[in-house]
């Protein structure tokens, strides 16, 4: 049986009642001694944040909440986490309470959350910098009102395509689209876009498919199916200005679904974590492209913890099949694929077929967690024979902001690449 003091407190309500409002304090080192001193010996069952939270939590926030669970209660890490959320999802309160677990010796933690009822937010999604391709970025503005949620960004990003591009973003979604299971969003895009020499000297002196700016209008539903799988389906009208003035303007059109999977096993020692999706992208004549093309794209990452102990398993491929514009085609040698090699020394075009896995592990200090990695990965097109690449490195994360090196393996030479950076 519980101890009847813990049974009080919970009932009166010290630590329940202990909500961090803005501007208001957080609970006194007299009420959090007192819990420390009573529950020490009790083991968290589960963690659970309550509310609607539209927003993702940073990786490693995620990872601390998933590695309460099976540890011993502290009240000091509670208050602090829930600080944590109520800052990093700007949220307008969190209430931390501590309920009866399923067996004597348990308790569960429940983060209760609570919007703003007019929320204006400026968000840094990615901010990185490589030593080999330079700075990356992006700064978001978002207001929510009520179940609408209106959004603007900045973007100057050379890590994710073949090309830099920048320009803005704009988008609207309705979060409660009828049902608290559907959702509509548009998304507006305008690019301009920087070829990297590589790029431009294999595409050669005519320079087929290349563009200069780039505009894309894509609105797309989201239904929750059930708790663990969601549907994705919508579409996006992409306008390309070609590099060659005389060719004007063309047309990347294309339909566009996913479907994703989410578990999360808490109520254990060994808290893990699945997520899979599966994307599906389809350009066709019939909707005024000029190009036609088929691609597949699969993402799966396992993780599994155990106090401090992270291990992750990652995985990325994808299959392009048709004439897809160079947006479309698949890249490594970014800050998450193949870390450490040159996109450009891989191909400079991109390609149409990848394969990619990371292993990563992570020991949890009380001042961040640090990270070892083992990616390995292949790139190629149709007709070709696949040459699997790998890279090693490690890494330090505090919070949203990480530091890595990551050292390509190669027999011809020794060389490393340095990324610092927040969110990525």
């Amino acid at each position: 049986m519980k101890s009847p003091m813990l049974y009080a407190l919970l009932c009166s309500g010290v630590w329940c009642g202990a909500c961090l409002h803005a501007g208001q304090a957080q609970p006194t080192p007299v009420q959090v001694a007192a819990l420390e001193n009573v529950n020490s010996r009790y083991t968290v069952e589960s963690v659970e944040i309550a509310g609607q939270v539209t927003r993702a939590l940073s990786r490693e926030l995620r990872d601390q909440l998933h590695n309460l669970v099976g540890s011993r209660f502290n009240a000091a890490e509670m208050s602090e986490l829930a600080s944590r959320l109520r800052a990093e999802l700007h949220l307008r309160s969190v209430t931390p309470h501590v309920l009866r677990g399923s067996a004597p010796d348990q308790v569960r933690l429940v983060f209760e959350t609570q919007r703003r009822a007019a929320e204006f937010d400026v968000s840094v999604p990615k901010f990185l910098y490589q030593s080999k391709q330079g700075w990356s970025g992006e700064l978001d503005a978002s207001t929510t009102v009520a179940r609408n949620r209106f959004q603007f960004g900045l973007v100057s990003d050379g890590d994710e395509l073949t090309e830099r591009f920048a320009g803005i973003t704009a988008a609207y979604e309705n979060q409660h689209l009828g049902t608290a299971r559907a959702k509509f969003r548009f998304l507006f895009e305008s690019f301009h876009e920087q070829w990297n020499r590589s790029t431009l000297d294999a595409l050669g002196a005519e320079q087929p498919g290349l563009y200069r700016e780039r505009r894309n209008y894509q609105p797309e539903f989201a239904f929750a199916l059930t708790g663990a799988w969601t549907l994705t389906a919508g579409a996006s009208f992409e306008q390309l200005q070609m590099q060659q003035p005389a060719r004007g303007w063309g047309a990347a059109n294309a339909l566009a679904t996913a479907i994703s999977y989410h578990r999360a096993i808490e109520n254990t020692d060994l808290p893990q974590t699945l997520d899979a999706v599966y994307g599906l992208r389809v350009g066709a004549r019939a909707l005024g492209s000029d190009f036609g093309y088929t691609k597949h794209r699969v993402h799966g990452r396992y993780q599994i913890s155990h106090n401090r102990h992270t291990f992750d398993d990652e995985f990325t491929a994808g299959y392009i099949a048709g004439r897809a514009p160079l947006f479309e085609r698949f890249v490594l040698g970014t800050s998450s694929l193949l870390r450490g090699w040159n996109r450009y020394e891989i191909d400079p075009l991109g390609g149409a077929r990848m394969a990619h896995n990371s292993l990563e592990y992570g020991y949890r200090t009380n001042v961040g967690t640090a990270q070892v990695f083992y990616d390995s990965g292949a790139l190629w097109n149709a007709g070709d024979a696949a040459h699997v690449r790998h890279s090693v490195g490690c890494s330090f994360r505090k919070g949203v902001f990480l530091v890595a090196v990551a050292i390509p393996l190669r027999e011809a030479r020794f060389d490393q690449v340095f990324m610092v950076g927040m969110n990525y």
